[in-house]
């Protein structure tokens, strides 16, 4: 399987990207050379992050029946300093309302992405340290 994007180059360091028939504009801050028109690259790889990781937690509770509701995902990516800027380390703050009972089978659901399903955390993990933590609301 193969995934493609189009990024289309628009103005200064606009580009338009079609994903799928969906386009995203991404551009670079100001001070970056940009005029800060949608999101810089490698934010969206936190966007990435948060997804996939989301869409598994959902997944695995709907299996287990587990009702829940006030789910979040926040990706927190800290940067290097010096060229190229990489992601080092990301932290991933799961939000989520649901039964005390319930606590352990989100855990096994937030271990189960880690360590099976989401590619996207795999994919950090070999070039930057990768934290999960769940917050119960």
């Amino acid at each position: 399987m193969t995934n493609t994007v189009n990024a289309v180059y628009k103005d200064g360091m606009h580009f338009a990207v079609d994903v799928n028939g969906h386009t995203i504009d991404i551009d670079a801050s100001e001070q970056n050379g940009g005029k800060n028109i949608g999101p810089s690259p490698k934010v969206f790889m936190l966007l990435s992050l948060a997804g996939c990781t989301g869409f598994d937690i959902v997944s695995i509770l709907k299996k287990m029946r587990v009702d829940f509701s006030d789910f979040s995902v926040r990706v927190d990516g800290d940067l290097t300093e010096g060229q190229p800027v990489i992601y080092d380390h990301a932290s991933i703050h799961y939000s989520i309302k649901l039964a005390e009972e319930d606590r352990g089978k989100m855990e096994r659901a937030v271990a189960m992405s880690k360590n099976k399903y989401c590619g996207v955390s795999r994919m950090f993990e070999s070039f930057a340290k990768v934290d999960f933590e769940i917050h119960y609301l």
